[in-house]
């Protein structure tokens, strides 16, 4: 401004040429005030549209990181009813085991029972066949028969 005041001073055929000068360059600035203006105005409504995107963009990932957990949470599930499962399977395969141990553990046993038994059925098949053959050497005499007899027909009334 100093500069300015000294020209008009030493010149003063140049003051309105300063002024027109000055004047120019007041709308020059006022011109890019406004440019200025308008794109601080852009730049505002390009910020508010980020801000909300951003929100947008942390709402979704608010629900990505909750659906998450709760695959996390379905997957510990499954793979605890996995655990649980092999742990019945290997139950079942023991109690297999052990019943197929019993069940040849029983079939031996009644191996051993059916052998002691057969000892006794053939003794007691020798006996049966001495029985019948001594029943069929001794043979006995034939009863006698009883004659008929005519009954007058007086007891049919207590009868």
């Amino acid at each position: 401004m100093r500069w300015l005041r000294e020209k008009c001073v030493i010149w003063p055929s140049v003051a309105p040429q300063a002024a027109r000068e000055i004047k120019s360059l007041i709308e020059d600035s006022v011109g890019k005030v406004d440019v200025g203006s308008t794109l601080v105005e852009s730049a505002g409504e390009t910020m508010a549209e980020i801000v909300s995107a951003v929100t947008r963009v942390t709402d979704i990932m608010g629900e990505i990181a909750s659906a998450s957990d709760e695959q996390s949470r379905g997957i510990d599930q499954v793979g605890l009813a996995v655990a649980e499962m092999d742990r019945v399977t290997q139950q079942n395969a023991a109690l297999v085991e052990e019943s197929a141990a019993a069940a040849a553990a029983l079939e031996e046993q009644a191996s051993r029972l059916t052998e002691a038994v057969a000892v006794f059925r053939i003794q007691q098949q020798q006996q049966q066949q001495r029985e019948t053959s001594a029943v069929v050497k001794t043979v006995m005499p034939a009863a006698p028969r009883k004659m008929a007899v005519a009954d007058s027909g007086e007891n049919w009334e207590t009868f």
